[in-house]
């Protein structure tokens, strides 16, 4: 059956052509692919030109028709033959057979960079992602169609019910509900743009594109001669180079203002023929950076250059290139076959993609591809073209550059990820590079010049294009224009945390939407890589929460704050031991819980994993505040407030409340069709910012951060007492920087653990060992300063006194020999070089960092002993490295190993005197008694056994008298029986004295004489005997 097609559908494509816009179609239902036949006739009817050319993308599958390959084979046969009537076809058919299209994977989707297309079809609604959205959009021209089928929908609300392919890498273990907060304001966001039409699949146009009620056909938009104004400066540019060679025929190709300048500049700095020049093209998806570029290529071969090198991320990336250059051949009158080839490459990857032009003309001049990482061939080269820059690795591209003429293009504020990095650090960097040059008054032949070019016109469509505006409102991809001036800077101490809420932050409300565009715009600015998938991981992740640092918030005045900080925080762990073994034994991390999986994975620990924790996922800055703390102050309020020092204690220990499921969109929706049903974004909503005084913190084990490593950030993250526990050997492909994950364990008193660092010391201590053994390996090339700032080593032993028995834990003679020793010696006495103790250097270096010889040194020093121990470099890359000359190195390393032997030799003494045999020592102490006390207690013991002597009875006995008490008697009379006054009585005895043996006793002189004379007798005797 026949239907009338909406007469606004018609109006819509035909204002597009006009004006150079393109329009966007929403189709719902099932039969939605029968309806793009219609609107491509619609648009092959109103464009002038050739029909356009149709991209198809989708997930994995393509449901075209149900006829079989045989017959698709017949009907191309009949249709070349003329012998099918194509009105008796199924219209469908014949369209996919006739139009051209171009088939894409969303995975392949990178091969369609710098391809147009006049329209493009996206199915599988739900495999889209941010990226891909704005990949696949931009390749469309102006005056195209961009249509997006959907499955039959019972409401327009179920999109945000919708679960999204994406939202698998959202789900953790302990996190498993993803919210549908990017699609409802994508939903919201469709109502807003004027050249978007959202309809079912009968091409009935739904309430929510209510602006299509006021469509009317656009005027003409050119002057009395048909140029706009863009145009009529582009004419006089044109008219006024015409005669000028090869600028003016190149010009000629040039379709904006901006496209002819750059192609300009360009051929200036080729015509200079100096080949100290470096010139970027700057500018957003389709502003013909490619085309600018084959031109200016086409210019050098017309101005004699031989060899010229091009480079992409792919040969496919540079067919709009080669097509100019082509182009730019058939302006400066050189004739395919004749005077130039193109050669297509042989390789099934590149898919005949072009590699070569061989130009014959003048003499044997070169257009070559080369692989990003094929830079050592480019030593003969005189003018190198990269292109899609910002999707090579940044390390790549540096080493591309040398003293030859570059040029570069790239997208900084587009969706390809990297483009940020590619502005915010080499091109500045070759800014700084030009000025210094300039400054210091180099000549011509060693200074460079470095030109900076920014396209805005679009090459594709006209200015002023609804879609662009709505895409780049949608995806924030023009955040950087909305960084707003701050009029305050605070103190750091005065500004306070807030927590954001993410559903009223993605509600599309007016307020909502511009505190997210200057989220994004920190974002932007401070990082240098961002994509849109950034967003939708914003927005969508079910375990991610978002802070900003505030200064003062004055309630009077009724604007937004001045945003100085953004955190973006991911919640971790709570890991169930089961699936770390598991995880373990499979050698596979799931999505998610970056630091929990990297944890158990170099440590073998399954028990990390369960604890629960927070990584900080980006911390971006205002441009106009940076470095000045507030970064410093938001960190450290993040660790107060999850260690439950921000939040009230009355509220901490409060029982945990269920909040009930925030409603989705539009709960003013009615349950009606989709014909009748009004989309509209949710009145009653929770206030965008929350103080953390009035949030309840997750009760946390640690903070960790997963970072690009470099000095300056390793740096900021030691400063806040974060430890790392994992560096990667590999550097990333995107930015060629070691990715470090680092640490800092809260108080909390689930975990036990000993020492300063808690739970956390044992595995940094392992971590430590681990770098110092792989600093000769991967990391050899490391700068010293961040490999010391990671090792951070003891270097000043002066204020806590060495002792020589607790410094060399392990003996002296299993470390070193005495041949070792000798060696040493012979080196520090200047009697040696030092490949004398070269293999020793390891072996001390080893010990000291890992504290074991406690000499202090300083840290010119210890960087001296890490190059030459740790990382084996020679003394000429050290030299480069420290910006020293060879003799104060050596001179360094001298009064190092100097410092070793005196140490080392005074252990070594230590040790052999610990051999030789000693005396014991007599420890002198005081006696307890006093030389009194011992003299009065030795004379009282005399008198005592004196005492006890004279009351002996035994001794008495031979004093007592004895059967004569008639002497006693006797001798009493004569005494007048008185007793002297002394008390003695004398008593006149003549008993005679006998000893024991009944003998007596002779006297004392007569034993004497006695003994005399028998003496002298047995001398005469011994005298006879001799005779």
């Amino acid at each position: 059956m026949r239907k009338k097609v909406d007469e606004r559908i018609r109006t819509l494509i035909e204002n597009g052509v006009k004006s150079r816009h393109r329009s966007m179609f929403v189709i719902i239902g099932d039969k939605s692919r029968d309806q793009i036949v219609n609107l491509h006739y619609m648009l092959s009817k109103s464009v002038v030109r050739s029909r356009p050319t149709v991209l198809w993308c989708y997930k994995n599958k393509l449901e075209l028709a149900s006829h079989k390959k045989k017959r698709d084979k017949q009907i191309k046969k009949k249709l070349q033959r003329g012998q099918l009537d194509p009105e008796k076809m199924d219209p469908f058919s014949l369209f996919v057979e006739s139009a051209g299209i171009t088939y894409c994977l969303y995975k392949d989707s990178e091969r369609i960079l710098g391809n147009t297309f006049g329209m493009c079809i996206l199915q599988d609604f739900e495999a889209l992602t941010p990226n891909l959205l704005a990949r696949t959009i931009e390749t469309v021209e102006g005056g195209g169609l961009i249509l997006l089928l959907m499955r039959s929908l019972s409401s327009l609300t179920s999109l945000c019910t919708m679960v999204m392919d994406v939202h698998d890498r959202y789900r953790t273990e302990s996190h498993s509900e993803a919210a549908g907060r990017f699609n409802e304001r994508f939903l919201l966001s469709l109502s807003s743009c004027k050249a978007c039409v959202v309809m079912d699949d009968e091409l009935n146009i739904l309430p929510i594109s209510s602006h299509m009620k006021s469509i009317k056909p656009a005027p003409a938009r050119e002057d009395s001669e048909g140029f706009l104004d863009s145009e009529r400066d582009l004419k006089n540019l044109k008219e006024q180079l015409n005669n000028e060679f090869p600028v003016g025929p190149l010009i000629g190709k040039c379709c904006t203002l901006d496209q002819g300048k750059a192609v300009m500049t360009c051929l200036d700095a080729i015509l200079d023929k100096t080949l100290r020049s470096t010139v970027a093209l700057l500018a957003s998806r389709g502003r013909g950076k490619s085309a600018a570029l084959g031109l200016a290529i086409a210019g050098a071969v017309a101005a004699g250059y031989s060899n010229i090198f091009v480079t992409a991320p792919s040969p496919e990336n540079l067919k709009t290139v080669f097509d100019f250059v082509c182009k730019g051949f058939d302006a400066l009158e050189y004739k395919e076959h004749l005077d130039y080839d193109v050669v297509k490459s042989s390789n099934s990857e590149f898919k005949k993609a072009t590699v070569r032009i061989n130009i014959y003309k003048q003499h044997r001049q070169t257009i070559q591809y080369i692989q990003p990482h094929e830079h050592a061939k480019l030593s003969q080269v005189e003018l190198l073209v990269v292109d899609e820059a910002a999707a090579i690795p940044l390390p790549v591209v540096k080493s591309l550059l040398g003293p030859y003429l570059v040029f570069l293009s790239s997208t900084v504020n587009g969706y390809e990820g990297t483009g940020r990095s590619l502005s915010l650090k080499l091109l500045h960097q070759l800014e700084e590079q030009s000025q210094m040059s300039n400054k210091n008054g180099e000549t011509s032949i060693s200074g460079r010049l470095f030109k900076k070019i920014e396209l805005s016109e679009s090459i594709r469509y006209g200015s002023g294009d609804s879609i662009e505006s709505w895409l780049s409102g949608l995806l924030c991809l023009d955040a950087s224009n909305s960084i707003p001036a701050i009029t305050r800077l605070p103190p750091p101490s005065e500004c306070d945390l807030y927590y954001v809420n993410r559903d009223t932050l993605f509600s599309y409300h007016k307020d909502s939407e511009l505190f997210l565009q200057r989220m994004m715009a920190l974002y932007v600015a401070s990082h240098y890589k961002n994509s849109p998938n950034d967003l939708q991981l914003m927005a969508d992740a079910p375990a991610h929460h978002l802070f900003v640092l505030l200064g003062p918030v004055d309630e009077s005045k009724n604007h937004l704050p001045d945003i100085l900080c953004v955190i973006q925080v991911c919640l971790e762990g709570k890991i169930s031991r089961t699936s770390a073994m598991r995880s373990l034994s499979d050698g596979h991390s799931p999505h998610g819980d970056q630091i929990p999986w990297k944890f158990c994975e170099q440590f073998q620990d399954t028990v990390f994993p369960s604890l629960s924790g927070v990584r900080i996922v980006r911390i971006a800055t205002h441009p106009s505040a940076m470095r000045l703390g507030y970064g410093s102050a938001a960190v450290e309020l993040l660790a107060r407030y999850f260690e439950g020092h921000v939040t009230p204690i009355s509220e901490v220990e409060v029982e945990d409340v269920v909040h009930p499921s925030p409603v989705r969109i539009l709960e003013a929706a009615k349950r009606v069709s989709l014909l009748e049903e009004n989309v509209q974004p949710r009145a009653n909503l929770p206030p965008l910012l929350v103080h953390l005084r009035e949030r309840k913190p997750e009760k946390l084990h640690y903070i960790g951060v997963s970072f690009g490593l470099t000095l300056d950030l390793f740096r900021f993250w030691s400063r806040h007492k974060f430890l790392p526990f994992y560096i990667g050997q590999i550097p990333n492909t995107v930015t060629g920087e070691h990715t470090c994950m680092v640490l800092k364990p809260l108080n909390n008193n689930d975990v036990a653990g000993s020492g300063p660092l808690g739970f956390y010391t044992p595995f940094y201590q392992d971590f430590r060992q681990r770098f110092m053994r792989l600093l000769g390996f991967n990391f050899r090339t490391m700068e010293y300063k961040l490999a010391l700032s990671i090792l951070d080593p003891k270097i000043n032993f002066t204020e806590q006194p060495s002792n020589l028995s607790d410094g060399c834990s392990t003996p002296l003679t299993e470390i070193l020999t005495p041949y070792d020793m000798k060696r040493l010696e012979s080196y520090t006495n200047n009697l040696a070089d030092f490949h004398m103790i070269l293999d020793l250097v390891p072996i001390l270096s080893q010990q000291y960092f890992s504290e074991k010889l406690p000499v202090t040194i300083s840290y010119a020093q210890a960087s001296v002993l890490l190059s030459i121990g740790l990382q084996f470099q020679n003394i000429t890359h050290i030299e480069g490295g420290m910006k020293l000359e060879r003799q104060q190195i050596l001179s360094l390393f001298i009064k190092v190993i100097k410092k070793f032997y005196k140490y080392l030799h005074e252990v070594a003494s230590k040790e052999i005197g610990k051999t030789f045999p000693r005396l014991k020592e007599v420890v002198m102490e005081p006696h307890p008694v006093s030389l009194d006390e011992d003299l009065n207690e030795g004379a009282q013991k005399v008198e005592d056994e004196m005492k006890a002597k004279l009351m002996d009875p035994e001794l008495l006995q031979q004093y007592g008298i004895l059967d004569r008490e008639a002497d006693l008697e006797k001798a009493l009379e004569s005494d007048g029986l008185k007793i002297s006054s002394s008390g003695l009585l004398s008593v006149k005895s003549s008993r005679v004295n006998t000893d024991k043996g009944g003998k007596k006793k002779e006297g004392h002189k007569d034993g004497k004489r006695k003994n005399k004379e028998e003496f002298s007798g047995s001398k005469s005797s011994g005298k006879k005997r001799r005779h």
